[in-house]
């Protein structure tokens, strides 16, 4: 078999270069590329843009989520069963074909990421929508009422704090989830990022002198009880608290909740 000469090159010309291509995958845009050239393989629209795989709603991930605050507004603090469950969402823009409302129980559909920041926030949201069958019942805007009057009464002892204590370890009306929110709502109409935990556990870390039974830079708040009975109180020191004494609450039929005060005292 003969081949000519310049046959013969073109086919070495060939082979060299189908041995030295080998299978590369394009960068997605605005990813560097990886070290020897290599990338993940990212599907490209003609256009340049990314194309994600289509998902309707009904493919999407379920959570069940409780509107701690926002609900009117549309910038939502969400609580789960966990304490680690509080999430914020905004749905303003979202067109929602139903209000929402505090104390409502919400079905939030998204694409499965959660981002890891505090509170955490769900990466997709696909749609949200009140959860069937699920009765409004807004104790944990209760609770959130009972913490601003508290802060309310005698100013004095929360004026200049920039620390925020929240206890609601003896609140059994709440998950952890809800408590953790309910906390994190109450900081955040002070701008303080609150700590949570009992007196003692604050005292451990060192944000309260015991010595002196002091918080020079903060506040402890905390209810104590039941949804229908309960007691609340603020603590700077040892002479400076007060007192909501023998409270009972009760939910109308919309699940908002009103509150007496039985007593109250003051150190």
């Amino acid at each position: 078999f003969y081949m000519g000469k310049r046959t013969w090159m073109a086919l070495v010309l060939s082979l060299a270069l189908l041995a030295g291509c080998g299978y590369r995958t394009m960068p997605a845009q605005g990813e560097e590329p990886a070290p020897g050239g290599a990338s993940s393989a990212v599907e490209t629209a003609p256009g340049g843009e990314t194309a994600m795989p289509a998902q309707t709603p009904e493919e999407g991930v379920r959570a069940v989520c409780r509107v701690v605050d926002g609900g009117a507004e549309g910038a939502l603090i969400l609580a789960g069963e966990e304490a680690g469950e509080v999430y914020t969402l905004d749905v303003s823009a979202l067109g929602l074909e139903e209000p929402l409302a505090d104390g409502m129980m919400v079905e939030i559909l998204y694409d499965g990421m959660i981002l890891e920041t505090w509170p955490a926030q769900f990466a997709n949201v696909l749609a949200v929508r009140p959860a069937e069958g699920a009765a409004a019942d807004d104790r944990c805007g209760l609770c959130l009422q009972v913490l601003a009057d508290l802060w309310e009464v005698d100013a004095g002892l929360n004026e200049d704090i920039t620390q925020l204590g929240v206890d609601l370890s003896g609140f059994t009306g709440l998950t952890e989830g809800e408590k953790a929110a309910v906390a994190y709502a109450f900081g955040m109409e002070h701008d303080i990022l609150p700590v949570m935990g009992t007196w003692e556990e604050l005292a451990e870390q060192g944000y309260i002198d015991r010595e002196n039974l002091y918080w020079e830079d903060g506040c402890l708040f905390s209810i104590t009880g039941e949804t229908g009975k309960f007691d609340a109180q603020k603590w700077r020191s040892g002479l400076g608290a007060y007192f909501f004494l023998d409270c009972t609450a009760s939910m109308e039929q919309d699940g908002t909740w009103t509150y007496t005060v039985g007593g109250e005292a003051i150190a």
